[in-house]
């Protein structure tokens, strides 16, 4: 059986591995550490929890420990697709290379770039980041990526969901080409492939386990339920997540409940709380730090329940996850493999229950022939049964209490309108208006800009345009160019018989007549 000390890596990084406490490599590290160490480009395919991450830190402490980084030039780059992915390589990085003098630098969102800006300028072994942070900090002018030697993509499969593969081929560009790549993928989609045919020079390629497949170390379980109200799916699932952990006892030591939805983790750790269980969520809205002390708590055991998006279904290094629950089942059925790898990990047993309903048939079908197994079904726990709320219809809104359960803002929203259309259609006595003065604003309205009105001078209000013309006068816009014209009937304005324009032909007859019209233009 191979162990680490037949790998040829450095002694500093064997007394690091040996304080560990590993001894015996993973099959993916067996495989990778060997090339990797040769300058060779690696592909590995590895299911998650395989210890992919140490396969790629190992040999490059190694390989880095002579030399030194220059200023904003890292010899090394790892990109990951998440915060927490890239959190953890870092924590990889500092407990293999506590023994050398390697420097790094962790470049995430969340982190104020002063301090990130800082730690670039020092000059940094290895530089650990997410795509689009990174690029922050070279269009910035902060960081130069020519002296990269070893460059390493980390869960690429996740970096495509995610819509990263534009942002990873401007980074290959940016890199030279007499780089070392290596390439890490749970599952080899026809664009991952595309790629490691453009940027990798003939790789070595591991895999060690067929793609998409799970461990053997997982139990799996499916529990179907049927609501009895489609409006109540939501409701009845939680009873029955609640109903599914309380069954599992002092087994389910802690868990990771995946949801499809930022929005129902809220809900679900809000109804896990609510009902006396150790919950919190984790999603991509939150503020970074909040993520990092639920982590942070989750893996002390002082919270037993973490209710995650599929933000957190790569990149959690907790090898001591009992349970993984599936409150929905994922739409994309490669979530599915990298969801339930979060337990079983290192050689443990862990267990996967999902719950299922009619709703989710093509997902299920999809799942189960990526995995090429059909996942074993089982019943809800044991006296288990469906409260009556949930085979009530929602509450609905509550017109003489003034409250509303059950229906969203919207629907009350537009109940509120359809009231309020109501009462406008029949108007109320105090907002009539008499008819008098309803005409004489009527009529005030459209002679506005022709008409002026006749009013008593005492009780006259300056009209809109002369208002206009006030303010036009302070601003220069409008200008008084004379006396306002008043009336339109038998009054026949002055301007109206002024000659603006001289009359192009000669003028034979009455010259005084022309005269007086041309010195009235040139007046005008």
């Amino acid at each position: 059986m191979t162990k680490f000390t037949d790998l040829k890596l450095s002694p500093d990084v064997l007394k690091a591995v040996a304080d560990a406490g590993y001894e015996t490599p993973t099959p993916i590290q067996a495989g990778a550490i060997p090339h990797a160490l040769d300058g060779k480009d690696v592909l590995g395919i590895a299911q998650t929890g395989t210890g992919k991450t140490a396969s790629f830190t190992l040999p490059m402490v190694t390989m880095l420990a002579k030399g030194r980084a220059r200023a904003r030039m890292p010899r090394s780059l790892v990109l990951c697709p998440t915060r927490e992915l890239a959190a953890q390589v870092a924590e990889n990085f500092d407990t293999y290379a506590k023994y050398t003098k390697l420097t790094k630098a962790l470049l995430i969102g969340g982190v104020s770039f002063g301090e990130q800006d800082k730690l670039i300028d020092r000059g940094v072994d290895v530089l650990i980041a997410t795509p689009g942070r990174l690029l922050d900090h070279f269009e910035r002018g902060k960081l130069l990526l020519t002296g990269v030697q070893i460059m390493v993509v980390d869960e690429a499969d996740r970096m495509l969901d995610m819509g990263f593969i534009p942002d990873i081929e401007r980074i290959f560009q940016l890199t030279p080409f007499t780089r070392q790549t290596m390439f890490y993928s749970a599952t080899m989609a026809p664009e991952i492939e595309r790629i490691t045919n453009t940027f990798l020079h003939s790789p070595a390629r591991i895999e060690v386990a067929r793609q998409a497949t799970t461990s053997e170390t997982i139990t799996q379980k499916l529990v179907e339920i049927a609501p009895p109200r489609r409006d109540q799916t939501a409701k009845a699932k939680r009873e029955l997540l609640r109903a599914l952990i309380s069954a599992e006892g002092e087994s389910c030591t802690n868990a990771i409940i995946f949801c499809n939805r930022k929005t129902d983790v809220d809900i679900v750790a809000k109804s896990l709380k609510t009902h006396g269980f150790n919950a919190a969520p984790i999603h991509g809205d939150l503020d970074q730090s909040q993520r990092m002390r639920t982590l942070d708590s989750f893996r002390d055991g002082t919270l037993q329940l973490l209710v995650a998006s599929d933000v957190a279904a790569r990149g959690l290094d907790i090898p001591a996850v009992s349970h993984v629950f599936n409150y929905d089942l994922p739409s994309h059925a490669e979530d599915y493999v990298h969801r339930i790898g979060r337990t079983g990990r290192a050689g443990r047993l862990g267990t996967a229950i999902s719950i299922g309903t009619p709703a989710d048939g093509k997902y299920l079908a999809a799942i189960e022939a990526l995995v090429k197994m059909e996942i074993p079904r089982t019943e809800a726990p044991e006296g288990f049964a469906l409260s009556e709320a949930a085979h009530r219809e929602p509450k609905k809104y509550d017109d003489e209490k003034g409250g509303r359960s059950g229906r969203s803002r919207s629907a009350r929203g537009g109940r509120d309108r359809d009231r309020n259309r109501d009462e406008k259609r029949t108007p109320r006595p105090e907002r009539e208006k008499p008819a008098e003065k309803a005409i004489v604003e009527e009529v005030a309205l459209e002679a506005e800009d022709s008409l002026i009105v006749e009013v008593p001078e005492a009780r006259r209000e300056p009209s809109r345009r002369e208002e206009r013309r006030e303010r036009g006068d302070r601003s220069g816009r409008y200008r008084d160019t004379g006396p306002a014209v008043v009336g339109m009937g038998d009054h026949v304005p002055d301007f109206l018989m002024r000659s603006f324009r001289p009359s192009p032909k000669p003028v034979t007859e009455a010259p005084e007549v022309a005269e007086a019209e041309i010195e009235e233009t040139s007046e005008g």
